[in-house]
């Protein structure tokens, strides 16, 4: 099952088969890929609330606008950065971290690729990196959730460069863990492909650098994402304890935790 090739999917493909999840990019004058994962549907009826978790891209190019807009608009209160120290060190702190938000660095990158001896080495790259998250950073992953999960938690907001990657697995165990229909959970990841565009247009601008001539490579693709959800529902099970929740048990997140997070979000 692992050993095939995930196929490419296109920017039009995933828009024009999600419609009703086209629409829900915030705009923000320097930061990309916005959106409140609120107004998702349900399994069990009902929608997912906004005003409590937002995913974007990289904060480094936050206006001071942006910043009143998160701070006294949505109440932000909790940031989760999944960049590398690498990253963190090169850019310097967010003007949201200056502006006094606490920000938490979780990184989900590491060296090994290896923990799935049993595909092959045709596995597609992406799949590969996205469950490399969970094998080389189980820790971070779930320190994660369980910060969005605490008690006093506030309105949050999680972050990686281009908050498709790093930030679509995360959001994606999230809301498959707080009953979120899946095909809607494959939606609100694939809907970064729409803005992939504009966040190359930024950072090659401020860098003096061409655009690339081909920007397939760096598309997030559903099905890469549907692979993610069905290794998840294949090793923990689809009973309605499995799938991601099951995994964040299995790394050491409770079933309280689980609940808060549900209530939450539910």
């Amino acid at each position: 099952m692992w050993s095939s090739i995930v196929p490419p999917v296109s920017v039009e493909r995933v828009i024009d088969e999600t419609p009703e999840y086209t629409t829900r990019t915030l705009p923000f004058e320097g930061i990309d890929n916005v959106r409140d994962v609120g107004g998702l549907p349900l399994a069990g009826g009902g929608t997912t609330r906004s005003g409590v978790l937002l995913r974007s891209g990289s904060l480094h190019f936050a206006t001071p606008d942006d910043v009143t807009r998160l701070v006294d608009g949505f109440g932000l209160s909790l940031v989760l950065d999944l960049r590398t120290p690498r990253e963190v060190d090169r850019d310097g702190p967010t003007p949201v971290s200056a502006a006094g938000v606490e920000t938490v660095t979780l990184t989900f990158i590491g060296e090994s690729r290896d923990y799935l001896p049993e595909t092959g080495d045709d596995t597609d790259p992406l799949l590969r990196n996205y469950l490399g998250y969970l094998g080389d950073h189980p820790a971070n992953v779930a320190e994660a959730v369980r910060r969005l999960a605490a008690e006093d938690a506030g309105p949050a907001l999680v972050h990686c460069a281009a908050g498709k990657d790093r930030t679509g697995v995360l959001v994606a165990l999230v809301l498959d863990a707080v009953g979120v229909e899946r095909e809607a959970v494959v939606a609100d990841y694939a809907l970064s492909a729409e803005n992939v565009e504009g966040m190359w247009r930024r950072w090659t601008t401020a860098a003096g650098e061409e655009m690339p001539a081909d920007l397939t490579p760096h598309l997030p693709r559903a099905v890469v994402m549907e692979a993610v959800l069905a290794h998840l529902d294949t090793e923990y099970g689809t009973d309605g304890t499995g799938g991601a929740a099951g995994w964040l048990r299995a790394n050491g997140l409770d079933d309280a935790a689980l609940e808060r997070l549900r209530q939450r979000l539910a």
